[in-house]
């Protein structure tokens, strides 16, 4: 077992006491606890699955109800599906790309920034150069491509159902690793993955902040192989349409200008995720593992190989008004985000030091407000518009285009309702007052 740099164990030479207390039990359940556990490490992977299989050229579920299912799981044990799930050039290709993306991680230069402080009063560094791995990744493609042609990029819609498999196998493995690394000595657990129940740690995760050397797993995971996969992914599918058809098709473009933009922006603003429950809250296990290898870029790609699948052309005025609609969404996502985090590295900008606030008994600083005087959560609201924007351009033929925005309209309740917990259990009365001054969670005026 590879040895992971941890933070610094209690002073009173490591006494049982001392790491009782930085690392206390957990004893609050969530995502209904061990049998929630155990549908997250079954059930999600075969969704991925059936999203993978029974979505192709041969047609796309009009429901994902039980009938799909049933057609599924005959599948799932044929002998071609089973071939094309454990597909050795598919293995080799997703790892080669993780491990592509783990090298531009550490080899790349890039400005190291302090995350927030932890339990024991450590402040780990992080290196910000997601955005220098980004196009980095793109034009070592582009130079392998120039003597080929797009040809080699159809790989990844042949080899679509054994790439998939890959992901699932690859995030078991990577969240085994760090569950198993959680148990040496000095390791700082996540308040909420040390229940003592193995398959729940396993799937919450237990370690905080899991990291081989200056290599941390948990930031690398958050934004690399998910997030740059996914516009590598969504490129080989345009390459697809792009030979089949001689041209691309207006909602391709859509799909494609949509989602590139909200990964750039992703990556130029890397630095924002250091503030995100991800990182200061949430433990690395199977559920983060899984969410950054697995789903995103399995999952989030659904309308671009779709489209492939199913090509139309919008009318301008389709084009359009999907144009503003993720204009509206984007517009409020950022600059609600931003303004917090300005907020919290730099109250004194001129930009946010006049906004309204409530401090709270513990010294904390809750916006009243601009964006997040109007809700709780302003910018779900505005990521939840850009979701929908992403699948409109597929056109209404099936409900799996919609599959994202369905998913993410569930995940964001959750998530608001899990961060409300959070402060509440926090700030105690105080947070009562904030919710009495910022009525609303997510949408102004509705809920």
């Amino acid at each position: 077992m590879a040895s992971s740099k941890k933070t610094a164990p209690p002073s009173s030479a490591s006494s049982a006491k001392a790491v009782e207390e930085l690392n206390p039990k957990t004893t609050h359940y969530e995502f209904l606890g061990p049998v929630g556990a155990f549908g997250f490490v079954t059930a999600l992977p075969l969704l991925v699955l059936f999203l993978a299989i029974c979505c192709n050229q041969s047609g796309y579920p009009s429901t994902l109800l039980l009938d799909d299912y049933k057609t599924y799981f005959e599948r799932l044990l044929s002998g071609d599906d089973l071939k094309a799930m454990f597909d050795p050039m598919a293995i080799l290709v997703y790892v080669a790309f993780v491990a592509l993306q783990a090298v531009l991680y550490v080899g790349l230069p890039g400005d190291l920034y302090p995350g927030t402080e932890l339990r024991n009063g450590g402040r780990l560094k992080y290196r910000m150069n997601g955005f220098s791995a980004y196009h980095a990744t793109l034009f070592i493609g582009l130079y392998f491509l120039k003597d080929t042609g797009l040809k080699p990029l159809l790989f990844v819609y042949d080899h679509w159902v054994g790439l998939a498999t890959t992901s699932i196998l690859f995030s078991y493995a990577i969240a085994l690793f760090v569950y198993l690394g959680s148990f040496a000595p000095g390791a700082l657990l996540a308040l909420g993955g040390n229940s003592g129940n193995i398959l729940y740690d396993y799937m919450i995760g237990r370690e905080l902040n899991p990291r081989v050397g200056d290599f941390d797993i948990k930031f690398f995971t958050e934004l690399r192989p998910g997030m740059i996969g996914w516009q590598v992914l969504n490129l080989c599918f345009a390459a697809k349409q792009y030979l089949d058809l001689g041209y691309i098709t207006n909602s391709m473009i859509l799909v494609q200008a949509f989602q590139t933009w909200y990964i750039v922006d992703s990556l130029w603003n890397e630095e924002c995720v250091l503030t995100t429950m991800d990182i200061t809250t949430d433990g690395f296990g199977f559920m983060l593992a899984f969410g950054l290898y697995s789903w995103v870029p399995m999952n989030y790609t659904l309308q671009a190989r779709y489209l492939v699948d199913n090509p139309r052309d919008l009318s301008w005025m389709e084009f359009g008004l999907i144009v503003c609609l993720n204009i509206i969404g984007y517009y409020i996502f950022r600059s609600a985000n931003s303004q917090k985090n300005e907020f919290r590295s730099n109250p004194n900008n001129p930009n946010v030091k006049d906004l309204k606030y409530l401090t709270t008994s513990k010294g904390t600083k809750l916006i009243t407000s601009s964006w997040w005087g109007m809700s709780r959560h302003i910018n779900y609201l505005g990521d939840w518009l850009m979701s929908l924007s992403w699948c409109l351009p597929c056109g209404f033929g099936s409900v799996v285009p919609y599959f994202y925005a369905i998913y993410f309209a569930f995940l964001l309740l959750h998530r608001e309702r899990r961060d409300d917990h959070k402060c509440r259990t926090k700030y105690g009365k105080d947070w009562e007052k904030y919710c009495e001054i910022v009525k609303y969670r997510i949408i102004p005026g509705i809920y």
